[in-house]
């Protein structure tokens, strides 16, 4: 039961440090929609959709007006659609994904996740088909989000698809080259990718989850700056104290709304991911949170350690307030989406490199990072690679969403809109990495990948 205070303390958090439920997402199986006449599949996926998420948005409205807390997007993830398609005689699934765009217009959510394919250890025929069909899928639709898991710690790192996954960015950004490589924003490559995740671009429904689920994404990292503000030249196990306490908050929020939106629905609830997802509002950065604990900015000496603080601070604090934490949970740093993230490159504070070494540490990955329109197919492919084997090395979810901006250079802006921001353009190595690209095959495993 909430006590007085903690109602005027969470009003506080949503009027003043942009506090919000960043997502409801309903993940949905497709499983049973597989069929050997496309047509007769896609039917089955559209009236699945709109029957089962026909009123997500309306209780998304009715809680937010409700409890008095922003929800932000409403969302749906689905079965990897190289599954369900898999089963049928079309050689391209770019029809599919126009089906998703439509279901997601028919019941009005924001974002659609689930054209995606599993190759961590090999392709299958519908693998090879899903993933050649991405760029004119995206370029095509509006809300339909894809992503490819390409390596785990148990199977090591699929190379053939991380060489693969280079030329399918550049061909996605050059098909919306009009709008800034767009569709690359709705793209993300995975190592050991969760099934639950609620937040796009890699949002899909996994083959162990259930018939139709609710997932919620918290948000709030003005909420955690903000409070380390009353902790100004506090030793780092008050400030880690001071993140886990508030983490707890946001998370008892947030799974409020997920257990009463799963009531309202008639669907199971599923898991609370209560990563802090920044917007380009001033004052909701994670890069500002850095910043509060010392830093002159986001990127210099000193920036891993703080992340790394305040990613197992968030975890801590989460698994007090929920016995159901999933999805990735942390904190995220995406540049284009964060304001102080943007405001770091610009200063010359953050490169790629350094985002690099955060990511061994954060959420996710180099997430919503914009690169010159020429960089080369071989370069994106390395950098996947790299990030694949932080992953798989450290038994984490490590992912890259960059967009190869066609005709943009180092220090032009990107502006995407929206959640999504402007990208400044980052400066990449100049030096080749084509020979190793090439190679193809698979990385092995690491060595503790044989623990059982």
């Amino acid at each position: 039961m909430l006590m007085p205070f903690e109602v005027i303390e969470t009003i506080k958090m949503i009027q003043q440090e942009n506090l919000d439920i960043r997502t409801i997402t309903m993940g949905i199986s497709l499983r049973d929609c597989s069929d050997s006449n496309g047509r007769e599949s896609r039917k089955k996926i559209y009236n699945k959709i709109t029957q089962l998420a026909k009123d997500l948005v309306k209780v998304g409205n009715d809680l937010e007006k409700e409890y008095g807390v922003p929800i932000v997007n409403k969302r749906i993830a689905v079965t990897p659609i190289s599954i369900i398609a898999e089963s049928s005689d079309e050689e391209d699934y770019v029809e599919y994904a126009r089906t998703l765009d439509r279901a997601a217009d028919a019941v009005g959510i924001n974002f659609i996740g689930g054209f995606s394919a599993l190759v961590h250890k090999g392709y299958t025929i519908g693998d090879r088909k899903l993933i050649a069909s991405i760029p004119e899928a995206l370029s095509s639709t509006k809300k339909v989000c894809s992503s490819v898991n390409l390596a785990t710690t148990k199977a090591g790192i699929n190379m053939d698809a991380v060489k693969e996954m280079g030329g399918i960015i550049k061909k996605s950004a050059e098909l919306t080259a009009d709008n800034g490589g767009m569709a690359c924003a709705k793209l993300v490559v995975f190592a050991n990718v969760p099934e639950d995740n609620p937040f796009m671009a890699g949002a899909f429904h996994g083959v162990g989850e259930p018939e139709c689920v609710i997932n919620v994404g918290v948000s709030g990292p003005g909420t955690v700056r903000a409070a380390l503000e009353k902790v100004k030249g506090a030793d780092f196990e008050t400030v880690s104290e001071t993140i886990k306490k508030t983490a707890f908050k946001i998370t008892r929020m947030g799974q409020l709304v997920a257990r009463e939106a799963s009531k309202r629905l008639n669907v199971p609830f599923g898991i609370v991911d209560l990563s802090l997802a920044p917007t380009p509002v001033t004052g909701d950065s994670v890069a500002y949170i850095l910043e509060e604990m010392g830093l002159e900015k986001c990127g210099t000496h000193g920036t891993t350690a703080a992340l790394a603080l305040l990613n197992d601070a968030v975890k801590k604090g989460g698994t007090m307030a929920s016995s159901y934490v999933g999805g990735l949970s942390g904190a995220f740093i995406p540049v284009s989406e964060d304001a102080g993230m943007i405001a770091a490159v610009r200063e010359g504070a953050l490169s790629i490199e350094k985002l690099e070494a955060m990511t061994c540490v954060c959420s996710v990955g180099l997430d919503m990072v914009v690169v010159p329109g020429d960089t080369s197919k071989e370069t994106i492919s390395a950098i996947i690679a790299d990030e694949a084997a932080i992953g798989i090395i450290n038994n984490k979810t490590t992912a890259v969403r960059i967009i190869p901006a066609p005709g943009k250079r180092v220090g032009d802006i990107v502006e995407f809109g929206g959640l999504l921001g402007s990208g400044p353009v980052m400066k990449v190595n100049k030096f080749g990495s084509k020979d190793f690209i090439k190679r193809g095959g698979r990385i092995p495993a690491p060595m503790h990948s044989l623990r059982n």
